[in-house]
């Protein structure tokens, strides 16, 4: 994909604010035709630039009130090792974001679960995937922002 133009910077603020409105509505606000704006959609779909059309669920309606971070130490930094901890924590759904990090933690999970017994279950799920030096939990006591909402360039044009 070239440059992003301040069409598609238009379009991908739409979507991802919200992805349910019309492509027609979106296009008559931003000022194409529906099929410009189609075209310029699957394009950007095609390069991979947008990745998902999905619904932003809310963990709070699904029960799921405990968001816990998960910094994971490893003594082995083996490439059969990392396949087999990122698959093995890639099955847990409870798992929403995982990360490799540089610093004093090799690994930062993100879980959403109902409660403190609900994470004791995926604790040791977690730990029984590979061999680990120090698993240390943070639980949040309150979502002060939590978006998928990019930032994008709007200083270019």
């Amino acid at each position: 994909m070239s440059k992003l133009d301040r069409i598609d910077i238009a379009l991908l603020q739409a979507l991802q604010t919200d992805a349910s409105e019309s492509l027609s509505s979106i296009a008559e606000r931003i000022g194409l035709s529906q099929n410009a704006a189609w075209r310029r959609v699957k394009a950007l779909e095609d390069s991979g630039v947008i990745e998902a059309r999905v619904a932003q669920l809310s963990p709070d309606k699904l029960g799921l009130k405990l968001t816990v971070f998960v910094a994971v130490k490893t003594n082995q930094h083996t490439k059969e090792w990392l396949q087999k901890f990122a698959s093995g924590v890639k099955l847990l759904p409870e798992v929403v974001g995982f990360y490799r990090m540089s610093g004093d933690v090799d690994y930062l999970l993100k879980i959403l679960v109902a409660d403190m017994a609900d994470y004791d279950r995926v604790y040791k799920k977690l730990i029984a995937i590979a061999p680990l030096a120090d698993v240390s939990s943070s639980f949040a006591m309150e979502r002060l922002k939590d978006t998928f909402v990019l930032p994008l360039p709007t200083d270019s044009f």
